[in-house]
């Protein structure tokens, strides 16, 4: 299938899997009036399928190549999963590494999972499912500029445009949306 088939069949499975009308507080603490779930389409086989090759395709044309792709757990762990089996699939591999949202309690307290196969220095990418006000994405941004990588782009699924990108822009962080909330509302 082309890029255009997979993107559009991704939203297509999005707006029948992940999104809903309905008053919900989101993440950010803000009230919405509707709700976008990518976990509920990333984590079946078609969805793992298509956003790994969508978001895959973004990741590729930054040169040199990133070493790594995460974001934040939990909404960011299988688009990061999905991009990082595409890629080695695709020859040209690019790791999954998780940002914890506090450090882990017992062993190593790491803060980032993932790290033996991305060294200090690397160039990463910056992986969220829905952008609101870029709470998540920046602190995944920070947690990995404190242990040493280098944050070069931000790719997510849906952008809310409530604010989100410019928060992330303002880090230092460029950021690239396969959708907003056009796409899903009149």
């Amino acid at each position: 299938m082309s890029l255009e088939a997979d993107r559009a069949r991704l939203l297509e499975l999005l707006r029948a899997l992940s999104f809903e009308r309905r008053k919900v507080v989101l993440a950010s603490g803000r009230e919405s009036d509707f709700y976008v779930d990518c976990k509920r389409t990333a984590l079946t086989a078609e969805g793992h399928a298509l956003v790994g090759r969508l978001l895959f395709d973004r990741v590729r044309r930054i040169e040199p190549l990133p070493r790594g792709v995460g974001g934040l757990t939990l909404g960011a762990d299988p688009i990061a999963s999905a991009v990082a089996l595409t890629s080695f699939l695709e020859g040209r591999p690019v790791d999954a590494f998780i940002v914890r949202k506090e450090p882990k309690g017992h062993g190593t307290g790491q803060w980032i999972e993932g790290r033996k196969t991305i060294p200090d220095g690397s160039r990463v990418v910056v992986i969220e499912d829905v952008v609101t006000t870029g709470g998540s994405a920046l602190k995944a941004i920070e947690r990995c500029r404190a242990e040493g990588l280098e944050p070069i782009a931000c790719l997510a699924l849906v952008d809310r445009l409530e604010g989100g990108r410019e928060a992330i822009e303002a880090a230092g962080v460029p950021l690239q949306a396969l959708f907003t909330r056009t796409d899903f509302l009149p």
